[in-house]
């Protein structure tokens, strides 16, 4: 049986710690990081931007601005965000998986 993913999801103190890390480098050492992933720019094309768009994502580690609680948003959601639901390239992730689902469910942390 495979290994599940990854998802960010109650991340451990050290994935918190490596995600941070990063975050920090500079960008030249981030797109040469090994948890890089190239950002495929013929599929950032719906986006309409006078900035520059990404050439790789990174691990983002964020702050639930509902509840508080500490989430990393995978390099990998990122791109499939960005890439395949075609989100906009100023969207971050703000809510952790757990108030998301909880309002999508009609009952919002408060």
């Amino acid at each position: 049986m495979g290994k599940k993913p990854d998802t960010g999801r109650n991340p451990s103190s050290k994935d918190l710690w490596e995600a941070d890390r990063i975050s920090q480098l500079h960008p030249i050492q981030q797109k040469d990081h090994p948890s890089a992933i190239p950002a495929d720019p013929g599929k950032l094309d719906h986006i309409n931007t006078y900035g520059s768009l990404p050439e790789y994502y990174i691990d983002q580690p964020f702050i639930c601005r509902l509840c508080g609680k500490r989430e990393i948003w995978r390099a990998r959601d990122q791109k499939w965000y960005y890439e395949e639901a075609k989100g906009h390239i100023d969207a971050r992730a703000v809510e952790c998986h757990d108030c998301r689902k909880a309002k999508k469910q009609g009952n919002p942390v408060k």
